[in-house]
Parts: C-alpha cells; sequence; structure tokens
C-alpha cells in the first residue's frame, strides 16, 4: 500500500472514531421520546429511504445472490445492531456502550480465523489484543465501567460486535472490488424501507404527535441515520477495501475515547488510567496495521 492511502486509511479510521462514538449520545436522545424498537426502526428506515433514489443506479445491476448477500451486510452492519443497542441503553449508559462495542475486532479476526480463511498473522494477534486490554483498563478502573446496568443489556452490545464482525469479513470476502456506495446504498434500501413502513404499524404517529420530545428526538435520530449510519458506512467499507477487516474494525477501540472526550466536554474529569488505555488503543490500533512489504 502506497504511503499516501495508508495516511488516509487511518484519517478515515479517525472520522469514524469520532463519528461512531458520537452515535450513542443521539441514540440516548432518540430513546426520551421513542421506544428501544421505533429508535431501531427510524434509525434504519430513513436510511434506507433516504438512499433509495441512489440505490436504483445499481440495484437492476446485480445478481439475484448479490442482491441477497447485501441484504445480509445491511443485517448485520446496521439492521440487528440498531435493535440491540437500543434495547441494551435502554438499562446501561452511552458510555457504556461505547466501552464495550470494543470488543468488535476481537470478533472479527476470530471470526475470519474460524469462518473466512484468514491466516494467523502473530502482529496483527497481538495488536488486537493490546487495544482490548487497553479497553479493558479503562472499564476497570472509569466510572462508566461500573455503571449501575444489567450485564444481560451489556451483552446485548457485545451480540452487536459479532454481527459487525461477521459484516466486516463478508464485506472483505464478497465485495472486495464493488464500490463503497454501492454497497451502502443497496444494501440500505433493501433492508430498510421495508422496515420503515413497518414503522407505522407501531404508534410512531402517536408518539409523534403528543410527545413533546417527538421533533426533536426524531431530529437526532434523522442525524444518526444520514451521517452515522450510511455516510459513515459508505467510508467504512472503503476502510475495509484498503486495508483489511481487523485493522477497520479497531474504530471500535476509538469509540471509548471520543465517547471520554465527550465526557470531559460535560465536566467529567481524564484520570492516569484513561492516558493509558488511550495510548494502548492507539497502540494497537498501529501494531494491528499488518507490515507493508
Amino acid at each position: 500500500m502506497k504511503q499516501n492511502d495508508q495516511l488516509l486509511g487511518f484519517l478515515f479510521l479517525f472520522l469514524l472514531g469520532l463519528t461512531w462514538g458520537s452515535s450513542y449520545i443521539l441514540i440516548k436522545k432518540g430513546l426520551e421520546a421513542f421506544s428501544p424498537l421505533q429508535v431501531a426502526m427510524l434509525r434504519f428506515g430513513i436510511s434506507g429511504v433516504a438512499f433509495l433514489p441512489l440505490a436504483f443506479r445499481y440495484i437492476f445491476k446485480l445478481s439475484a445472490s448479490e442482491k441477497w448477500k447485501l441484504v445480509l451486510v445491511g443485517l448485520l452492519g446496521s439492521g440487528l445492531p440498531a435493535i440491540l443497542f437500543a434495547f441494551a441503553q435502554t438499562r446501561i449508559s452511552s458510555s457504556m456502550a461505547g466501552i464495550l462495542s470494543s470488543f468488535t475486532p476481537l470478533a472479527t479476526y476470530f471470526f475470519g480465523l474460524l469462518i473466512f480463511g484468514l491466516l494467523f498473522n502473530k502482529r496483527k494477534f497481538l495488536g488486537v489484543l493490546m487495544g482490548l486490554i487497553g479497553a479493558v483498563l479503562m472499564i476497570a478502573f472509569s466510572s462508566a465501567g461500573s455503571d449501575n446496568g444489567d450485564w444481560f443489556f451489556g451483552f446485548l452490545v457485545i451480540a452487536a460486535t459479532i454481527c459487525y464482525a461477521l459484516n466486516s469479513n463478508i464485506i472483505k470476502f464478497y465485495f472486495q472490488n464493488y464500490s463503497p456506495f454501492l454497497i451502502a446504498t443497496v444494501s440500505f434500501s433493501l433492508t430498510g424501507v421495508p422496515v420503515f413502513f413497518m414503522l407505522f404499524l407501531t404508534d410512531f404517529i402517536t408518539v409523534l404527535s403528543e410527545h413533546p420530545q417527538a421533533w426533536s428526538s426524531l431530529g437526532y435520530l434523522a442525524l444518526l441515520s444520514i451521517f452515522g449510519t450510511v455516510i459513515a458506512s459508505v467510508i467504512f467499507f472503503r476502510l475495509v477495501q484498503m486495508t483489511d477487516a481487523v485493522f477497520a474494525s479497531s474504530v471500535s477501540y476509538l469509540v471509548p475515547l471520543f465517547a471520554l472526550f465527550w465526557g470531559v466536554l460535560d465536566g467529567e474529569l481524564l484520570h492516569w488510567y484513561h492516558f493509558a488505555g488511550m495510548l494502548l488503543i492507539l497502540g494497537g490500533i498501529y501494531f494491528s496495521r499488518k507490515k507493508v512489504g
């Protein structure tokens, strides 16, 4: 890989960390008016409807097999995680959800080994472990790690990271040479549009007309859908193609860092273990990047 492409890869990683690190607070705002299921359906449905006109450019050129694989990409990369995160954040904090999402790179690596024929790489394995240790350090010492949430709901986040891990490997294995824009628009449209219309089978209209915070919550979820779901996914798919699934998934190690920075802006203090964890996480991201020959 060229040096410029490598720098671009790290820039994409930073932008994704910033975007997805902010998504949990947007989910929290959405839950102020809507149920967890409605939050998930809005996040997923708005994405599908918004990008449906663009998807028509590609959808009729794809085979049935390709379409079904893209449905799987949409469900694993956004649909199921949206439901899992929305329900999880009814009992755990947004920062805790962000911290637990750092399980994604480890899950991505092991699913790559077990299912997708990824060869064992000592450097990559050590980098994954280094980043995981950094995240665990922050969980162990940070007040966010001792959140008064039900651990069952924490495991819902872990289930979401497994969805992300499978999705990253599917993209790398089946869609390496496809346009990231094609992957995002078609996968979200095929799966998100039906979900959007299912939303009206719930009491969504009643909530929208009667709840005092409904429109502000809807605005937050619209931001999450357009920027945090589709546009970020286009960048993520391109990052997977430029690098590999494990390196791209290490964006999950950046999410707790941005969650902590949001906390600082809200008046929280940084301690030594935050800086130690931060250094381990950033070192792990760099180390997990395979050597360029």
